[in-house]
């Protein structure tokens, strides 16, 4: 196995510095204002995995404003892509999808050993649902949705041939050399706690009999200030990176994991609107992070990943890593630090982030799961 990665202004000058392959897979992470037109570069496949990230990517080599290529070539592994529209519903396009990229690989009717994912925002937990639906739920799913620049729905994905709004597109790996896998948040629960007594999908109505906004206000001493009555919404995506929801899903060694809730609009009638569906009867704890945690926790969780597959000692052939768009905007200035530690954690081999507006991984005792403000990395070995 060898993997490669490029990055520039457009794909076609992120491919430039490229060999000339075979490369039997390839993911592109681009600013949605980025050209993305085909080089002459004869060693992509047909069938790209390609996701708009927000404000560019990040590689070994820095970040960039433009488009990020990686690349594996893997004759003796098994790759394959697929990509569905939303028009018959979310989870029915990811199995679709999941059956497309099994086709490509040549492997149908087989479990891969990982399913990577790019969907747009708004129903990812249906995503996950649907991918499951065909491979099962003990393959780990691991991915990002598209993000824009903006918030204001500017994402897409695409394969190379076609661009979808609204949409997934998947890739399922069958690789000829051990990977190994880690998915984490850098944030600290508080001792702040309340249970959603009125929620539907991704919209919190009530905490502890309250209105939600008017509980999290509190929570947060007024960080993120409840809307004053006849405003009608605000977007608090930016006050609120630091002061996510979380709900506890497991703990591992007695230490609770909890997955985030990234709250996006405040409303005047005191609903909170999230990233992410929580249901009622869960209990939500407020979370705390830092600039400080948020750029250390990258180069962690690609520590964590080389030691959960004991790869610590072994070379490692690149890595694909998820980083929470609002943790990037929360850090940008500091991004330099962010992929220095990254770097001495996989001892420089070459990696690939993406910056999301939500993140899907695999939770030990926990299953696949969809959250916000989360950080995964992937270890090719």
């Amino acid at each position: 196995m060898e993997i490669r990665v490029g990055s520039g202004a457009s794909l076609a000058e992120a491919t430039q510095d490229l060999s000339a392959g075979p490369f039997h897979f390839v993911s592109v992470h681009a600013n949605c204002a980025a050209p993305l037109e085909r080089g002459d570069n004869a060693g992509l496949p047909q069938l790209l995995h390609g996701s708009t990230s927000c404000l560019g990517a990040m590689t070994d080599a820095g970040k960039t404003d433009g488009v990020a290529v990686f690349c594996i070539s893997d004759p003796d592994g098994a790759y394959g892509t697929g990509m569905s529209d939303f028009s018959a519903g979310s989870r029915a396009a990811a199995a679709d999808a999941t059956r497309r990229a099994l086709a490509d690989a040549d492997r149908m009717g087989e479990q891969p050993e990982l399913v990577w994912v790019s969907a747009t925002p708004g129903t990812e937990e249906d995503v996950v649902h649907g991918i499951e639906d065909v491979v099962g739920a003990d393959i780990p799913v691991i991915g990002g949705s598209a993000a824009d620049n903006s918030v204001s729905g500017d994402w897409f994905i695409f394969d190379g041939q076609d661009s979808l709004k609204e949409g997934v597109i998947i890739s399922v790996m069958f690789p000829s050399r051990p990977i190994s896998f880690a998915y984490q948040n850098g944030y600290s629960p508080r001792r702040n706690t309340g249970l959603v007594t009125k929620a539907e999908g991704r919209v919190v109505h009530e905490i502890d009999g309250r209105p939600a906004m008017d509980v999290y206000a509190d929570w947060t001493g007024h960080a993120v200030p409840a809307v004053a009555e006849g405003r009608g919404s605000e977007a608090i995506l930016g006050a609120s990176t630091l002061w996510p929801l979380g709900r506890e899903i497991n703990q591992v060694g007695q230490v609770p994991f909890y997955l985030l809730a990234h709250p996006a609009v405040a409303h005047d009638s005191g609903d909170i609107e999230l990233f992410a569906t929580v249901e009622e009867g869960e209990e939500l704890t407020l979370m705390n992070g830092t600039k400080e945690s948020l750029i250390e926790r990258a180069g962690r969780v690609a520590g964590l990943a080389r030691e959960t597959g004991r790869l610590s000692d072994a070379p490692v052939a690149g890595a694909l890593m998820i980083y929470c768009g609002g943790c990037m905007l929360s850090v940008q200035d500091q991004i330099g630090e962010v992929v220095g530690g990254v770097n001495n954690a996989l001892d420089g081999a070459p990696f690939l982030g993406a910056f999301t507006f939500g993140e899907q991984g695999a939770l030990l005792k926990a299953g696949n799961r969809h959250g916000n403000l989360m950080i995964s990395c992937i270890i090719f070995g």
